[in-house]
Formats: C-alpha cells, sequence, structure tokens
C-alpha cells in the first residue's frame, strides 16, 4: 500500500482539480449540452448524435462523447455536474492510464511524473472540465498508447487489436485527428517488438482491422439508413458521414477548404511557432520545449525500454505537433490538450534517465539545461499574468539548473525537490487559476480571467460563466448561446402538438433556447448556418403541416461557402409573418396569418 500511495495521491489531487466548483461553468459549450439533452430523451437522438430530441440534424462530429454525456444525463437529470462530471472521470482515468504506460517502460518515478504534468496542463485542466468531444478522445488515445506498450513487449496481437480498438472508437468521438498517432504505434510495434517481421506485419494488420471495425461500424450503420429515417448529418454538405469525415473535419482542416465555414475564426499563421505564440503558449507550451530536450537527450542516455517508450510518445508528440503548426483550416487552442499525454511521458522517462546517470557531466548537463529552458519557457508564459510569479519560477528553476548541473555532489534531496517545484509551479498555478474560471462557449482558452489575455477577450456570460471570444466576437450566435427569459421560456413550453417548439439558426442558438426551455428547437443550418437542413421547400412544408411553432431571431452571418438554406428561411420568415418581441429576442408564430 505505501508503495501505491504517490499514485494514490496525485489520483486524488487531480480529481481534486478536475471536480472543484465544476458545476461554475453551466452548460460549458451548449451545442453538445443540448445533444446530451437530446439522446437523454430520445435513444434514436442518442445514437445519431441529433441536437434536438426529434431529431433535425447531428453534431458535426462523430457522437461518442455525447455518448456518454447522454446516458450520464439519462441517469442523473439534464444538469451541468451530469454532463461535465464524465469529462473530469476522463481526465482522472487519463492520468492513471498515463502513468500506468510510462512506468512500464520507465519505472514507477518517470510514471508519476508523466501524471502529474499531464494533470498540471493548463489545456488539459481545461478540456477535463469542460464537455467538448477532447476528453474523450485523449483518454482513448492514452489507452491505445497502454495497448500499445504492452503488445511490444512480448508481440501480443490481443493487445495490439485492443490498441487498434481503442483509437478507432477515438475516431468516433472527434474523427480523423485521432488517426495522428498512428504512425508511432506502428513503426513502434515494427521495431521493437519481440518477434518475426512477417509476424508482426500480420499483428499490424489484425489492429488495422480493429481500427476499422471500431471506427466504422457506426459509420456504416448512418450510411446504410435512410436520409428521411435519421438526421440530417450535421457539418457536411451532402447529408454524408463520410463527406464530414474526409471533407470539413479532415482535409478540409489541412487544406484551409472546408465548406460551410464561416472563417475569421482566429486560428493565427500557420508555422513552426505557432504552438508558442500567444494563442496557444498559455495552453500547452510549458513544458514542450523541455520535452524535445528530453527526447533527443533521453535517447542517448536511456535504456532499450526507455527508448521504447521514448519513440512512442515522440513519435506521437512530432507528428501531431507538424500537423497542428502547419495545418492552414480550422484550429483552436484548446486542440493542443493532444500534445499533453505525450509531453508528460516524455519529461518523466527522458528525466528518470538522465537523473540515473546523472554522475556523467554530459548527462548533469542535459538534465541542467532541460530545467533552465524550462525556467524560462514558464517565465516567458507567466509574465502577462503575474509578473512575481514569474520571477519566482525563473530564480527557483535556474537555482535547480545549477543543483542538477552539480548532481553528482550535491544532494538528491534538495535537488530532487526544487527541481520538481520549477518544472510544476507555472503550469500548476495557471490550471489552479483556469480551474477557478468557468468556461462556456465554442471556443474556451485555459487560464485566469484576464481582459488583456492575449488572443482573446473573455467577458461575463449568463450565470457568472465566462466566454472567450475570438476574431468576430460574437459572430451572430455562432459561438455562444443565448439564455432565454422567463416569458420566452413559458412561450415556449406552450408547445402541445408540435414536433419542434421553435426553429433558429444556427446550432448555438438553437440549444441555448432549447436548454432553457427544455423543448425540441431545431437547428436551422446546422453550427455555423451553412448546413442546407432544411432546404427552404422542406421548411416551409414543416410549416404548413403544423410541426414548427415559432422561429426565434433572424440570419445568421452570411458564409463565403456552403449552403444560403438558412439565410432563406429567415428571410422567407421575416417576409410571411409578424414578429413580436419576446425577452428581447424576434419571436415569429408559424401557425399565426400571413402578413400579405
Amino acid at each position: 500500500m505505501r508503495a501505491r500511495l504517490p499514485l494514490l495521491l496525485l489520483l486524488t489531487g487531480t480529481a481534486v482539480l478536475y471536480l472543484w466548483r465544476l458545476g461554475d461553468s453551466g452548460w460549458a459549450n451548449a451545442y453538445y449540452s443540448a445533444a446530451a439533452q437530446a439522446g437523454a430523451e430520445s435513444w434514436h437522438a442518442w445514437f445519431f448524435g441529433a441536437t434536438d430530441p426529434a431529431g433535425a440534424i447531428t453534431v458535426d462530429k462523430t457522437p461518442a462523447a455525447t455518448w456518454v454525456m447522454g446516458l450520464s444525463a439519462r441517469l442523473f437529470g439534464v444538469n451541468a455536474w451530469s454532463i461535465l462530471v464524465p469529462q473530469a472521470l476522463m481526465g482522472v482515468a487519463s492520468v492513471w492510464l498515463l502513468h500506468a504506460a510510462v512506468r512500464r517502460a520507465a519505472g514507477e518515478a518517470a510514471g508519476l511524473i508523466a501524471g502529474a504534468v499531464l494533470a498540471l496542463t493548463p489545456v488539459a485542466v481545461l478540456m477535463f472540465r469542460f464537455n467538448n468531444p477532447d476528453a474523450l478522445m485523449v483518454l482513448l488515445l492514452v489507452a491505445g498508447a497502454y495497448g500499445t506498450v504492452r503488445a511490444t513487449e512480448k508481440a501480443s496481437v490481443r493487445w495490439l487489436v485492443l490498441a487498434g480498438a481503442a483509437v478507432g472508437f477515438a475516431f468516433l468521438a472527434k474523427m480523423l485527428q485521432a488517426f495522428l498517432v498512428l504512425p508511432a504505434f506502428g513503426l513502434v510495434y515494427l521495431a521493437f517488438a519481440p518477434a518475426a517481421l512477417s509476424r508482426k506485419a500480420w499483428h499490424l494488420a489484425a489492429a488495422l482491422g480493429a481500427v476499422v471495425v471500431a471506427g466504422g461500424w457506426w459509420v456504416l450503420a448512418v450510411e446504410l439508413v435512410p436520409a428521411g429515417s435519421r438526421p440530417y448529418i450535421g457539418g457536411s454538405q451532402g447529408n454524408s458521414v463520410l463527406e464530414l469525415a474526409l471533407g470539413y473535419n479532415g482535409l478540409g482542416r489541412l487544406t484551409g477548404e472546408e465548406i460551410g465555414s464561416v472563417g475569421g475564426g482566429g486560428w493565427g499563421s500557420s508555422g513552426w511557432a505557432r504552438l508558442l505564440g500567444d494563442e496557444m503558449g498559455g495552453q500547452i507550451a510549458w513544458l514542450l520545449p523541455t520535452a524535445l530536450v528530453l527526447l533527443a537527450a533521453g535517447w542517448w542516455a536511456g535504456r532499450e525500454s526507455e527508448r521504447i517508450g521514448l519513440a512512442l510518445w515522440g513519435g506521437w508528440l512530432l507528428v501531431t505537433a507538424v500537423v497542428f503548426s502547419f495545418m492552414n483550416g480550422i484550429i483552436h487552442a484548446y486542440y493542443t490538450v493532444a500534445l499533453a499525454p505525450a509531453i508528460g511521458a516524455l519529461t518523466g522517462i527522458g528525466a528518470v534517465a538522465l537523473w540515473r546517470r546523472r554522475q556523467e557531466p554530459a548527462a548533469a548537463a542535459a538534465l541542467s539545461g532541460a530545467l533552465a529552458v524550462t525556467a524560462l519557457q514558464c517565465y516567458l508564459l507567466l509574465l502577462d499574468w503575474s509578473t512575481p510569479l514569474a520571477a519566482v519560477v525563473l530564480v527557483v528553476g535556474l537555482i535547480g539548473a545549477v543543483g542538477l548541473f552539480l548532481a553528482a555532489s550535491a544532494p538528491a534531496a534538495v535537488v530532487v525537490p526544487v527541481a520538481v517545484v520549477a518544472t510544476l509551479l507555472g503550469p500548476g498555478a495557471y490550471s489552479v487559476a483556469t480551474a477557478a474560471t468557468p468556461h462556456s462557449g465554442a471556443i474556451p482558452s485555459a487560464g485566469p480571467a484576464l481582459t488583456n489575455r492575449p488572443g482573446g477577450l473573455v467577458l461575463l456570460g449568463p450565470g457568472g460563466a465566462t466566454n472567450t471570444v475570438r476574431g468576430g466576437g460574437g459572430m451572430g450566435g455562432l459561438l455562444h448561446a443565448p439564455t432565454p427569459g422567463d416569458a420566452l421560456v413559458a412561450l415556449l413550453r406552450d408547445n402541445e402538438g408540435f414536433t419542434w417548439a421553435a426553429a433558429a439558426a444556427g446550432s448555438n442558438n438553437a440549444a441555448g433556447y432549447q436548454l432553457g426551455s427544455g423543448e425540441p428547437v431545431m437547428a436551422v443550418g446546422g453550427f455555423n448556418g451553412t448546413d442546407p437542413a432544411p432546404t427552404l421547400e422542406q421548411f416551409q412544408e414543416l410549416v404548413r403541416s403544423g410541426r414548427i411553432h415559432y422561429f426565434l431571431g433572424g440570419a445568421m452571418m452570411p458564409a463565403e461557402t456552403g449552403s444560403d438554406a438558412s439565410q432563406r428561411i429567415a428571410e422567407w420568415v421575416a417576409d410571411t409573418f409578424t414578429a413580436t418581441t419576446v425577452d428581447d429576442v424576434d419571436v415569429y408564430d408559424l401557425t399565426a396569418g400571413a402578413q400579405r
């Protein structure tokens, strides 16, 4: 029991950090909360990932993350805690699995360091306290890495297939991003598993089959269901999951040609400096340079098992970092949570490998240099928030760097704690500030609520929640869900005989009204308002058949690509029906007589 006490303390601390005042964020990302609410009321909506119980349109991702939230909401009711607690528990499980994977490669100390770094990475704290799909994706990818480690030890096809299944299911959380780890997993097994090349080849083929089955069964099921018997696939222009996976959420993210994107998202210029810049630096860059230093130095100093671990996590880090750095399409700073497990693992493995050889001048110098780089990087990232804390981190880090350089003669009982404090104080303080700050909206950002935070402005939202606004402000209801007033809620709840209490352009608009009223609200045009769902003719038929009671608000901001159906619907409604104002919202009663 004593041997497991440090791990128990790590997991307990992680749970406290991730669960502390979790409900303050309210619905967090209302877009996914509305899908969870829909799934809690309708198994049909749950399976397809629809944003409303009546199943008009799906979220623009595969639905594994909303499956988890929907089941939790069905069991515990639709509220902030039932939606957000599963994400926090995924974070604790990710730390545990990362510790287990790194421990097998480099020992207990390395596993604890890796887990602590992941737990205290600000963007990880953000996303494990939020309800975007990234939390589930990270957990499944870490599970895949653990399976790959186990498979590589004894050339186990069973563990490799399990790893493939985990990555395949991660595709059902966030589509093609999950596959960025596959080159590292496959090459490590091919290079290091103790078996003949031919045997390893068929093992990899079996694992690839598991990826396809675990990630493809739902896609096949959706494609086989007639379009009229399921919700429209949000984010696509042709009502196709394959189009969504390969286009808007696939190659379009690399080329910048996502059909239906409204643009102006503030994702910055591509290039090597992107991950270290104002937009992403405070999210992930605290130990990113350190991890690269320790990857190179640890390869020189490490044993074979440690080199296997460095190859696995180094491949994960490098492939993902290069893609994030040079993709030209939509990318948000919180995507970088996918780098956090690899940074933690490389830090733990590299530091332990070098510490074991600390009496050698080269190893001592590498350790010292890595800590000095950490101190300088954390100092730069902290300057915009707390200059005194930045100075403390820099001074402690440089003192620790000197101690590590003299590691052969300096007492370990002094040097190690100083090095740990210097490494984790900066990201740890930023992580605590992240946990203390409620977050909502479509593009959350880690860190304290600063009005001058680089790359964005933090605004106070409904119920005290903060919203990070970037680029084009609120973007016509694109990024933030409204909170309906009491009068509007009462109006929407008078929904006897209607399939949808209302329709609104854009998914976040619809989500706010649906979550506030508890009644189905159709998201016309999907997230961006640029999906042809429904068309004007289809909407008119739904109105004629008495299935939609009200239309709320007006049109979304126009897009350069994609469908203009939501614009045409909003214009037709405004020309055909008379608006009344309820709680500052234009409300059109679609059952009333036409204007002319």
